[in-house]
């Protein structure tokens, strides 16, 4: 456990230990939870598509592509549960590579109309 106080900054790296140096992280989903099981129901999501979803969220300048940093605010669920829990889905893409989901940035998806 990492301990940090309510709207405190709180500062994260992911790194992706491969000798390929044309290999870079794209943060794709980051989502916390008030329990370690799930992370659906009365979560609440930080990044989501490649979208900031918590207005304190920043990404942080890395040396390395294979290094990705980023940071936002502590919080805590109203319920009053001490520990919060993040689950983050991270991309690897091949640097340079366009097309890649690396590149694509913040994808919003579009709605579905019901009829």
């Amino acid at each position: 456990p990492y301990y940090v106080g309510i709207n405190q900054n709180l500062y994260l790296e992911a790194s992706l230990h491969n000798s390929d140096p044309l290999l870079q992280l794209f943060l794709d989903t980051c989502v916390a939870s008030p329990t370690p099981h799930n992370f659906t129901t009365g979560s609440y999501d930080i990044i989501k598509n490649g979208c900031a979803k918590d207005p304190t969220y920043a990404e942080y300048s890395s040396p390395h592509r294979h290094i990705l940093r980023f940071g936002f605010n502590a919080f805590q669920f109203i319920q009053a549960n001490p520990e919060v829990y993040l689950q983050c889905e991270l991309v690897v893409c091949r640097a340079y590579d366009y097309s890649s989901r690396c590149y694509q940035g913040c994808v919003q998806r579009s709605k579905r109309e019901a009829s």
